[in-house]
C-alpha cells in the first residue's frame, strides 16, 4: 500500500488480469486532464505542486490521455514521474486519437466538454486502425518518457463523443478489427500490461466486453450515487468475468460535489430540474447522518466489487488534497441503507464498507 503523509495508508485493491498480471490501484486515482490546462491554463508550478500534493495523498495510480491538452498532460507527468521507481506508481493512457504537428492557427479547437486551453499546436485526428493505435502509442511512450505503459484503453468509441449510435458502432468495429489486435499482441508480448476502454456510456463498455478480452474499463460519469443503470447486466458481466472497472467522474460533472445551485452542472452542462430534485433529496439524507454528499459520492463506486478506483476531478493542489481527505471518510453503513428505503439508491447497489 502506498502511504501518505498524514500517516494513513492509503488504500489499494489488486487486480489479476487474464494473462496473469497483477495491477495494484489505489482506490482514489489521479486523472490528468487538468495538467492539459482542463478549462484555465495552469503553470508548470502549479502542475508540479498538484502532483506533488497527490503524491504526499498516496495515490499511486495516474491516468492520462493524448486528448488532454494535446499531448500536455502526458509531457508534465513525464518530469514528475520518470524519476520514482518504476514499480512504485500504475499508469494508463488511451488511444483511438492521432496528434499532428501544425501552425497555431490550425491546431485543433477543444470546445465544450474538453476545453483545453493554451495548447501545443497540434491537430488531433480520430484513428482506431491497427497502425493508428500503434503510433498513437509510440508517440505517447516518447512524450511521457516511458519504457512501458501499465494500461492502455481505447478512447472514446461512444455516441457522445462521435455525434450518433451509427458513428460509434462505426469507430467500435474499426477498432475491433484493428486497434484491439495491436493491442492483444502488446499485451501477449508483455509491451502492456493490461488492455480497456474509456468510455461515457456503459452500453458500450457491455458491447466490448463481449466482443473481446478486456481486463479494465474506464467507466465515466455512469456509475455514481445518482446513477446506477451500470448495474443492469454491464457491472454484474465485468464481476463474472473478473474485469476492473474504474470510475470516472463519481460527481456527475459537479453536482455531487457541489450540492444544488443555480448553476450547478450535471453531465457537462447545466443541471436539468429533476436532477437537482433527486440531489437536492439525496444530500438531506445524508446531512441527517452528518455526511457531506462529496464524501458520500466519492466512496459509493468502491462498493462493488469490479470498481477498482475512482477518478475524482481537481483543478487546483488543494482540491486533490480535499478529495483524499474525503475519501478517509467515515460514513455510517445507515446512510446506505436510508438511501434505498427512499428509493435514492438502488436496492441492488453493493454498500461500501
Amino acid at each position: 500500500m502506498a502511504t501518505s503523509t498524514n500517516g494513513r495508508s492509503a488504500r489499494s485493491r489488486k487486480l489479476t488480469t487474464h494473462r496473469g498480471a497483477e495491477l495494484h490501484f489505489t482506490e482514489l486515482g489521479f486523472g490528468g486532464a487538468p495538467l492539459g490546462n482542463l478549462y484555465r491554463p495552469m503553470t508548470e508550478k502549479e502542475a508540479r505542486l498538484m502532483l506533488e500534493t497527490v503524491w504526499a495523498s498516496g495515490c499511486r495510480y495516474f491516468d492520462t490521455a493524448p486528448l488532454y491538452g494535446l499531448g500536455l498532460s502526458e509531457t508534465r507527468l513525464n518530469g514528475f514521474l520518470r524519476p520514482k521507481p518504476r514499480e512504485s506508481f500504475l499508469i494508463s493512457t488511451k488511444v483511438g486519437r492521432l496528434l499532428e504537428l501544425c501552425k497555431p492557427k490550425e491546431r485543433s479547437r477543444q470546445d465544450g466538454a474538453g476545453a483545453f486551453i493554451e495548447t501545443p499546436s497540434r491537430r488531433e485526428r480520430f484513428d482506431y486502425s491497427y497502425d493508428g493505435v500503434k503510433r498513437s502509442l509510440e508517440f505517447s511512450l516518447e512524450r511521457l518518457g516511458l519504457d512501458q505503459i501499465d494500461i492502455v484503453y481505447a478512447h472514446d468509441v461512444d455516441a457522445y463523443t462521435h455525434g450518433s449510435r451509427q458513428a460509434a458502432d462505426a469507430r467500435i468495429k474499426e477498432f475491433m478489427n484493428g486497434g484491439y489486435r495491436a493491442l492483444d499482441e502488446l499485451r501477449s508480448a508483455g509491451a502492456i500490461k493490461a488492455i480497456g476502454a474509456g468510455v461515457n456510456e456503459w452500453e458500450v463498455a457491455e458491447a466490448l466486453t463481449r466482443a473481446g478480452d478486456f481486463d479494465v474499463f474506464l467507466l465515466a460519469g455512469r456509475y455514481t450515487l445518482l446513477e446506477q443503470e451500470a448495474l443492469t447486466s454491464f457491472l454484474p458481466l465485468c464481476a463474472q468475468k473478473g474485469i476492473g472497472v474504474v470510475v470516472g467522474g463519481p460527481f456527475n460533472s459537479g453536482i455531487l460535489a457541489t450540492g444544488v445551485k443555480a448553476d450547478a452542472h450535471y453531465n457537462y452542462g447545466p443541471a436539468p430540474e429533476e436532477v437537482k430534485e433527486r440531489v437536492r433529496r439525496i444530500q438531506q439524507v445524508c446531512k441527517s447522518f452528518r455526511v457531506k454528499l462529496p464524501e458520500a459520492a466519492l466512496r459509493f463506486p468502491l462498493g462493488h466489487q469490479a470498481v477498482v478506483s475512482v477518478i475524482a476531478g481537481a483543478q487546483r493542489a488543494s482540491e486533490a488534497k480535499r478529495n483524499a481527505v474525503m475519501m478517509s471518510a467515515k460514513i455510517p453503513a445507515a446512510l446506505w441503507r436510508a438511501l434505498k428505503s427512499e428509493k435514492l439508491m438502488r436496492e441492488d447497489a453493493p454498500a461500501p464498507r
